[in-house]
């Protein structure tokens, strides 16, 4: 059964601490639950180190675009073996939603996902950390609601040269955030797999709100070896509404993160020191 890390507390007292780690080999597919991850420059190792590429246009597909793509969430993504620093990157298992399983490095990818997304794409990759194509593109639809930027149409962004990750290459969120979220829209199912951070951080019973936001411009230590700087907050889009397995489909979320945090879930960091991160390592800013 599923455990729900947002629901957890810190096993350090009042302290804070990591209770969920999260990978996603493939951008916008599901990603695989850890443990412990080794942490370099370029975040949790082996994350988002492949992107589905739309071989007509070129730009990255992704759930951000699902009048396009569909339901990039039918898609799950987890490598044969954890991946290792500084080595060559071991084969990912890409789950279909028929269920086949395919690899990423079998013959005839590029095909079987074609026909399953209904457009021809190829899986793009890179074996060496921030190596992937500069200047990729991807695509992001914006619903018709209060409080975003746009409404109801399609823009393109610019993803950071060498990456395939938005804006920035960690993701974190508390669980103080999470328990806001639930009290501002209690018929809503706010479940941290909606949000698809890499570090979830339980707080203290002292700590209400959206307790990050007062982190950016700080730098967080992580066990006694990472250490993260917390560069902005960052901001959602219609990914979070999507249904993901038993999660329904629910403009309510996004909705109601631009009413009450201008449209933000968590905080983007970079990297100033890396190392091994464990779920149960006490968190706290340096």
């Amino acid at each position: 059964m599923r455990t729900d890390p947002s629901h957890a507390r810190s096993a350090h007292g009042e302290g804070r601490a990591v209770v969920g780690l999260w990978r996603y080999p493939v951008k916008s597919m599901l990603g695989e639950e850890l443990n412990a991850s080794a942490v370099t420059k370029y975040g949790l190792v082996g994350d988002r180190r492949f992107a589905v590429v739309d071989a007509a246009t070129g730009k990255v597909a992704g759930a951000k675009n699902p009048h396009k793509w569909g339901n990039f969430f039918d898609f799950r993504a987890a490598y044969v073996e954890p991946p290792q620093a500084g080595a060559k990157l071991p084969a990912v298992r890409l789950t279909l939603p028929d269920g086949t399983a395919v690899m990423s490095d079998q013959p005839g990818l590029a095909q079987i996902l074609s026909r399953a997304l209904g457009r021809e794409v190829t899986l793009a990759g890179t074996q060496d950390e921030g190596e992937a194509r500069s200047g990729t593109t991807a695509e992001e639809y914006w619903p018709d609601m209060e409080g975003l930027d746009h409404r109801d149409t399609v823009t393109e962004w610019e993803l950071p040269a060498g990456t395939f990750f938005d804006l920035a290459v960690v993701h974190l969120v508390t669980t103080a955030t999470i328990d806001r979220l639930r009290e501002l829209y209690p018929e809503g199912r706010f479940e941290v797999r909606r949000f698809r951070p890499n570090i979830v951080v339980a707080t203290g019973p002292d700590e209400r709100g959206f307790v990050e936001n007062g982190w950016i411009g700080h730098t967080v230590a992580i066990g006694d070896e990472v250490r993260l700087r917390i560069t902005g907050p960052c901001p959602r889009c219609v990914m979070i509404t999507l249904p993901q397995g038993d999660l329904p489909r629910d403009a309510g979320i996004l909705r109601t993160a631009a009413r009450h945090n201008q449209v933000n879930v968590g905080v983007y960091a970079d990297v100033i020191a890396g190392g091994t991160i464990r779920r149960g390592d006490p968190v706290r800013l340096a």
